[in-house]
């Protein structure tokens, strides 16, 4: 199989190398931009320059028309403002493909587990927080199909991932800042699968620079055998586009039936076919609704209330309700705090001064505990809030106007807290729930959340309580 990487986002930028002026010039610099984009990306020969030199020639102006078609702009076949910004605008270096496509002859995995290396970091964002994005964006292909991931810190992987500058080996060099990205490679042995991100780039957690989880999700989707789509709205759409609100990120439909024509779809999960039946359940939309407890469960958010709770998976735009005794008969309703403990697989349910540990559908044995064997005082008659960190291996507790931070390695709570809040996190005051998604705290007030960045200690956002809920 030939190597065929994916090069993510490339902006063409030609001089002219006429010594013309003014406008002459510039319509000519106009004309060699655009040959040179429908040859890299629509197939033009290199070989029928001279049809340039007549704008009206029917071959120009039928791959005007196949461009603007592909990229959702108005078809006329002429050079007009709208198709030259498009022209313009960071985008990949492969020719365009309609609808979800694949490689050719569909490459896929033979197997559904799956394991990546990350085999070099930037020095951009920590280390923890490039672990974190990589996961994040395998976990958005892992929703919706039978495949699962592992990492592995030696040896060879499936994928593997490297940040790297300019030639890397693989005689596809990267070009410094802007333009190319980033480049993947279709599944199969050696360097196929692998996925490699320019280093020369400002790799971020938010839309700063460049948003290291939008632009490895989209690669993982090359890794996995995706090819590009025209849906504006896709994860694979060519072009690069910047979510402002990570918190209403999901894949669209042509991502998923791409992924799902090659690997099928996830396999059910344990009570999907369990929805309450009862009148006077709470409405997702309610400007004034409110969360007892928020927390991760196997890369879904589960939102407690009162006797429900909400899942919102990546692969669902609106989230599932469901009462807390169809899953866990044994919980309690109108629970006070809830996180999870990925490296557990567990999630630990608060409820007064008790609390209980659940992993999937099964409450453990042992449960429920006393908070106190913790290392509370006894004071502290009940949690509000928690977040586990999943990196610092650390989890934070919420009760009133304090806080405490407990560490996972050491099963112990760590010496000089209790802490105010507002002390180490400005802005914030009261916390009914709280959990951790991109790199950010999401810490609930009553109607409100706060989007928090735990490094520059600051709030970002200000959201509706129900803002992941597509209300």
């Amino acid at each position: 199989m030939k190597h065929l990487p994916i090069v993510l986002w490339l902006c063409v930028a030609v001089c002219s190398a006429y010594p013309l002026n003014g406008a002459a010039r510039k319509e000519d610099s106009r004309m060699e931009l655009l040959q040179q984009y429908l040859e890299n990306y629509y197939n033009l020969g290199k070989d029928v320059t001279q049809f340039f030199k007549r704008k009206d020639s029917s071959l120009v102006v039928k791959k005007i028309q196949e461009m603007q078609k592909f990229l959702g702009l108005e078809v006329t076949g002429k050079l007009n403002s709208d198709t030259l910004e498009m022209i313009h605008k960071p985008r990949c270096g492969v020719p365009d493909v309609g609808q979800f496509s694949t490689f050719p002859d569909m490459p896929k995995w033979r197997k559904n587990h799956l394991t990546y290396r990350i085999v070099s970091y930037t020095q951009d964002l920590p280390r923890d927080e490039v672990d974190f994005a990589i996961e994040k964006a395998l976990k958005v292909w892992e929703e919706v199909t039978p495949l699962t991931f592992s990492r592995i810190h030696e040896g060879e992987a499936d994928i593997m991932i490297s940040f790297v500058f300019r030639e890397h080996g693989d005689f596809i060099p990267f070009d410094g800042p802007g333009s190319v990205l980033a480049h993947a490679y279709a599944p199969g042995p050696g360097i196929n699968g692998d996925a490699h991100f320019d280093d020369d780039e400002l790799w971020t957690r938010d839309t700063t620079g460049t948003n290291l989880f939008l632009v490895a999700a989209h690669e993982l989707g090359h890794s996995l055998g995706l090819f590009h789509s025209a849906n504006t709205e896709a994860l694979m759409y060519p072009v690069y586009n910047s979510f402002t609100d990570l918190t209403r990120f999901r894949l669209s439909q042509d991502d998923v039936d791409g992924i799902q024509s090659l690997y099928g779809p996830p396999p059910p999960s344990a009570g999907d076919h369990v929805v309450p039946t009862e009148s006077g359940t709470p409405a997702a939309c309610d400007p004034a609704l409110s969360f007892d407890a928020v927390s991760t469960l196997r890369g879904e958010i589960l939102f407690f209330k009162d006797r429900y709770f909400w899942r919102k998976s990546l692969r669902n735009l609106e989230p599932e309700i469901y009462l807390i005794s169809s899953f866990w008969p044994s919980l309690p309703s109108g629970v006070d705090a809830a996180y999870e403990v990925t490296s557990k697989d567990t999630v630990f349910v608060f409820k007064g001064n008790q609390f209980w540990a659940i992993r999937g559908p099964e409450v453990q044995a042992g449960s429920p505990r006393s908070i106190y064997t913790l290392g509370f005082p006894g004071t502290v008659k009940k949690i509000d809030a928690a977040i586990s960190v999943k990196e610092k291996k650390k989890t934070y507790f919420f009760a009133e106007d304090r806080y405490w931070r407990f560490d996972e390695k050491k099963q112990a709570m760590e010496p000089g807290f209790p802490r105010k809040i507002n002390e180490d996190f400005p802005g914030v005051e009261k916390v009914d729930a709280a959990f951790e998604a991109f790199g950010f705290f999401y810490f609930f007030n009553e109607s409100s959340q706060l989007e928090f960045d735990p490094n520059a200690k600051r709030v970002t956002h200000t959201l509706k309580s129900n803002n992941w809920f597509n209300c």
